[in-house]
């Protein structure tokens, strides 16, 4: 798994809401507001060891449910998958004409509706 602050923020946006309250402000500034472990105790009212305990429970938390569901994971292969196909689908459509492109154009438009 990815340590950087897209897998931060992606952890957050798909399990946010299974963390307390605290957890998820403290692990939310810390990661998308990148703000100090200082600044996040001032802000929130406690000490700085707090805010690193609730930021450090938040993380393992997170982690230990994407390692159970793969929920992260297999939005990240999808979305491959489909800039994959949106590649094939683009040379297919420069390689062809009459009823083959507009078949093509038509998957290209349903690849663009999958969100």
């Amino acid at each position: 798994m990815n340590d950087s602050r897209l897998m931060q923020s992606m952890l957050l946006d798909f399990y946010g809401e299974l963390l307390t309250e605290k957890q998820r402000e403290c692990y939310d500034l810390h990661y998308n507001e990148d703000l100090s472990l200082s600044e996040i105790a001032e802000q929130s009212g406690i000490s700085r060891q707090g805010v690193w305990d609730n930021i450090r429970r938040a993380e393992a938390s997170l982690r230990q449910i994407e390692e159970k569901t793969g929920l992260i994971r297999r939005f990240t292969q999808n979305q491959e998958a489909r800039e994959r196909l949106r590649a094939k689908l683009t040379l297919l459509r420069e390689r062809c004409e009459g009823e083959a492109r507009a078949l093509a154009d038509e998957a290209m438009e349903l690849l663009d509706s999958f969100v």
